[in-house]
């Protein structure tokens, strides 16, 4: 069936979750499914932090964690979860790498801009990676400016950004959105400004429920 270009999915989520860098891969392969139905998305990056009070220059990760977590175990114990989640959709999570956790403000401002260039989900996919398996400090606004530009974004645009304040205003306010509209985990995907379902759901289950969802919003609207 030929697809045509439907909808639009907008995802709430933030750099470091490592369970929104899990979504994102089942999304990459609902998304075909879904087209075989003759259904394509646009998808839409939004932020949330998942560590508002986090200071500008970030944390030690590991003191960070372990105040967060309680003990050495819970913490391991999370880890493997992620690591076998993250292994199950091909992703590579190097906890030993990651030594900071950064203030993800100026992440999403860039995203953010990445819209403008067309390159979103690229920079996106960049981000996690960085941090994920490269253990990148993606709070530096230098490190940040490397790895936009080597996802197709223009360097000298986003170093001069990340030297304003520009974009800092509106991720504010779309964060303090979506806690307002009741959002308190990620990944979340909305479409038509209804939240779906929050977490990393298998392709299979997220390709049902965009179609269902689509197909009962397109009615309503019509």
């Amino acid at each position: 069936m030929e697809t045509e270009t439907l909808g639009r999915l907008d995802i709430i989520s933030d750099a470091i979750c490592p369970w929104c860098w899990v979504g994102k891969k089942q999304l990459e392969r609902a998304l075909p499914m879904l087209a075989e139905e003759g259904l394509r998305f646009e998808v839409h990056w939004h932020p949330f932090q998942l560590n508002p009070d986090m200071p500008v220059e970030g944390v030690d990760r590991t003191a960070y964690r372990l105040q967060k977590f309680g003990s050495p175990e819970r913490m391991r114990e999370i880890d493997a979860r992620v690591s076998e989640a993250g292994a199950a959709v091909g992703l590579n999570f190097r906890h030993d790498l990651m030594l900071r956790t950064p203030n993800t403000i100026a992440a999403h401002r860039v995203i953010r801009l990445a819209d403008e260039f067309g390159v979103q989900d690229a920079v996106v996919e960049a981000l996690f990676r960085g941090f994920f398996s490269e253990g990148r400090d993606i709070g530096d606004a230098g490190t940040l400016t490397e790895i936009a530009g080597s996802a197709g974004m223009s360097s000298a645009r986003v170093a001069a950004m990340l030297a304003s304040e520009e974009g800092l205003q509106e991720v504010l306010a779309e964060d303090a959105m979506a806690r307002r509209s009741g959002i308190n985990g990620v990944p979340c995907f909305t479409m038509k400004g209804h939240v779906l379902f929050s977490g990393a759901v298998p392709a299979d289950t997220m390709a049902e429920a965009f179609g269902k969802a689509w197909r009962i919003l397109s009615r309503e609207a019509a």
